[in-house]
């Protein structure tokens, strides 16, 4: 089993930036892809960004290339996702998560393990 645990939302205002954390327990996971997925209310939930073994296969939605960032530190069991020039249309509830394999997925079915979520909220 793997846990994972969302940190670092909350309220930014356009043009800012926020960084979430997405901290793996239990089985390890640093040797399998990882993602972010988002959902706003009243809409599905949407992938956002994936990372493989390396910061060399990552990969994005189009509405958030050149903005966002995945990146992992492996000896921590930790995610991070970087939100640069966020517009209020990012705004949703952001979640972590994994699956024991290296495939790549885009859709939440594709992932086994999920956080519980954290709540970004982007002003204009």
């Amino acid at each position: 089993q793997v846990q994972l645990v969302e940190s670092g939302g909350g309220l930014v205002q356009a043009g800012g930036s926020l960084r979430l954390s997405c901290a793996a327990s239990g089985r390890t996971v640093s040797t399998n892809t990882m993602a972010w997925f988002r959902q706003a209310p009243g809409k599905e939930r949407e992938f956002v960004a994936a990372i493989r073994w390396s910061v060399l296969n990552t990969y994005y939605t189009d509405s958030v290339k050149g903005r966002f960032t995945i990146s992992r530190d492996n000896a921590k069991n930790t995610v991070f996702l970087q939100m640069n020039s966020q517009k209020p249309e990012d705004t949703a509830v952001y979640y972590c998560a994994a699956r024991l394999d290296f495939g790549l997925g885009y859709v939440s079915s594709d992932y086994g393990y999920w956080g519980q979520g954290t709540q970004v909220t982007v002003s204009s």
